[in-house]
């Protein structure tokens, strides 16, 4: 079954270039492939893109953390980008058929590993973050490697998530978390002044009253102020949100952009929508593009025969007689095709002359219903691989004095998985809902089946979630599961 995570790490290096050669040598293993590599000398920094399975990427992680202890000196280290270890971040990222919660999981494996090998203490952030306050990277590494070092012993608020409250001495910490993608975006100005480059990151910046889901910080770049921004959420802020919000706060002090950099790699969907804002077309859809169109049409999901082709497969396959696939992916399968209806509808809607009026509630319907379609599509691997996961510790419980502990843990992983379905659904069943007052009423049938579906998929999933509490001993967990799922059920 096809798993794929994106693994990012950020090490503290960007000028030697043998070293970041000998760091990604030590990650290539099988089952996990480079994306992308990034040296910046004046960040003395290199982020390292990776994608792989699940039960590859872990480990290529891990052993890209050890590669670094060894060739990087914290002690010794000087560049402009803010940093806490030798491998200073190492998030990862669910691509396909694993949810954000597959990756949390990974990300406290992989911790515990780190310190258990390295003796580098281990810190949690986003998804995978332990404590509400570090959920934000900026948190965790403030004061940089230095202040760490001084205070971990002494501030409880420093002590890590996994290891002895001391750094390695010369590797300092590591993050280690679980997120969705995050687009690295930096704008130069045409100025060497730096203060303006932080006054307009402070302006940008959600923490300190700028643009929601957008990190930002100025930094003197090969002779030129830069604002550095990661971007944490591109379909909710738009890059070319972010880009316009910096052009105007830079001319307040009478300079403007010279030109802007994406470091590391960057989903297709967010030059589809930068294109769409700034070429102004109207009824823009990812379809129009050439090149999405072949792809469909290459993948089978608009084969020449018909579009039974795409989806005949995925039926065969849940006639089968194997477990899996079965009730759970064909729920994700309802959910998904629930929101892929609801955002046809309301794309289809979006920019006549009839709706402008719901022009932004229209688009907020369609960047989410994108997200949910995406989840729904990744949760039908998802619902399959958390049964084979049971079956496999029922299987190991048979050799294991501590068996039944591995089988509640499966049971769990596999009661989270429809539950989120449940959750995605309703979701989009709540749009459908609301797009039945501002769409075409011409589209009322297909928003019909896609209320249809999302309940179906509502149904479905939540049965399967039943059948899994019955089987598990931990009473906190069924009891919180069940006020859940009583709440979906109203």
């Amino acid at each position: 079954m096809s798993t794929l995570i994106e693994c990012v790490p950020n090490f503290s290096e960007g000028r030697d270039q043998a070293k970041v050669d000998a760091i990604i040598e030590a990650m290539k293993l099988p089952g996990v492939w480079l994306l992308d590599r990034e040296m910046d000398s004046d960040h003395n920094r290199c982020v390292i893109t990776l994608v792989g399975s699940r039960e590859a990427i872990g480990e290529a992680a891990i052993r890209g953390v050890g590669k670094a202890a060894e060739l990087i000196d914290l002690t010794k280290h000087q560049g402009a980008h803010p940093r806490m270890g030798a491998a200073d971040v190492v998030p990862f990222i669910p691509i396909e058929g694993v949810t954000i919660d597959d990756c949390v999981t990974i990300a406290r494996q992989v911790g515990d590993e780190i310190w258990k090998r390295f003796h580098i203490p281990v810190y949690f952030y986003e998804a995978a973050a332990t404590r509400p306050e570090r959920v934000g990277l900026e948190n965790i590494r403030r004061g940089q490697f230095e202040a760490i070092r001084d205070e971990i012993a002494t501030k409880p608020e420093r002590k890590p998530d996994v290891g002895d409250p001391r750094v390695h001495p010369t590797a300092g910490a590591v993050v280690v978390g679980a997120r969705k993608p995050l687009i690295a975006y930096n704008v130069f100005l045409n100025t060497p002044e730096v203060d303006i480059a932080k006054k307009v990151a402070k302006a940008v910046r959600f923490s300190s009253g700028g643009l929601r889901f957008v990190k930002g910080a100025g930094f003197s770049v090969r002779g030129l102020a830069q604002v550095s921004m990661n971007l944490t959420d591109f379909e909710q802020t738009p890059v070319a949100r972010v880009y316009e919000y910096v052009k105007r706060e830079a001319a307040r002090y009478g300079v403007q952009p010279l030109a802007s950099e994406i470091v590391g790699l960057i989903p297709k969907k967010a030059l589809e929508d930068a294109a769409e804002w700034f070429l102004q077309v109207e009824n823009f859809d990812a379809s129009l593009i050439l090149e999405n169109r072949l792809a469909a049409i290459m993948s089978g999901k608009a084969a020449v025969g018909g579009l039974r082709a795409g989806i005949e497969p995925f039926v065969e396959q849940l006639a089968a007689p194997t477990a899996t696939p079965g009730g759970g992916s064909a729920a994700a399968a309802a959910g998904g095709m629930a929101a892929a209806l609801a955002h046809m509808v309301a794309a289809m809607s979006r920019g006549k002359k009839a709706y402008l009026q719901f022009d932004k509630e229209l688009g907020e319907a369609i960047a989410r219903l994108a997200t949910l379609r995406e989840e729904l599509k990744a949760a039908i691997d998802a619902d399959a691989e958390s049964f084979n996961v049971v079956m496999k510790a029922f299987k190991a419980a048979k050799d294991s004095p501590n068996g039944s502990a591995g089988i509640t843990e499966a049971l769990k992983g596999a009661t989270n998985v429809p539950l989120s379905v449940a959750e995605k659904a309703s979701e989009v069943a709540r749009i459908t809902e609301k797009l039945k007052l501002i769409t075409n009423p011409k589209a009322a049938s297909d928003l019909i089946v896609a209320a249809a579906l999302a309940q179906a998929a509502i149904t479905g999933a939540l049965a399967n979630v039943d059948i899994n509490l019955d089987g598990l001993e931990d009473p906190a967990f069924v009891a919180d599961i069940r006020r859940k799922t009583a709440a979906l059920k109203a």
